[in-house]
């Protein structure tokens, strides 16, 4: 991961545990959580495997702003997606219920 990179979620994980004591923000974050895992679990991937957003396009065919849109949580990427994604970056898609 780039430094610029780690730097950056480090400084999100600080914000996001400060507004987590906020209990209205605890309840809609608790609401979304699975969104937010979703999102961060692939920006890390792809950051782990040292690609950028196009370099991961170019392998899977998928439009690096379907990419973006995937991290940014503004998109809803069916499993064909997210399992074309994952192998791209040489990892496996695992969904638990818990």
């Amino acid at each position: 991961m780039d430094d610029v990179e780690i730097g950056e979620l480090t400084k999100m994980d600080g914000l996001l545990e400060e507004q987590l004591k906020n209990p209205d923000f605890k309840a809609g974050y608790d609401t979304l959580e699975p969104e937010f895992i979703l999102k961060r679990t692939m920006i890390e991937a792809r950051i782990s495997t040292g690609l950028t957003q196009k370099e991961l396009s170019e392998r899977t065919g998928i439009a690096q702003a379907d990419i973006s849109r995937i991290e940014n949580g503004c998109a809803n990427p069916s499993l064909r997606t997210l399992q074309r994604l994952a192998e791209a970056m040489g990892k496996t898609l695992q969904i638990h219920f818990v």
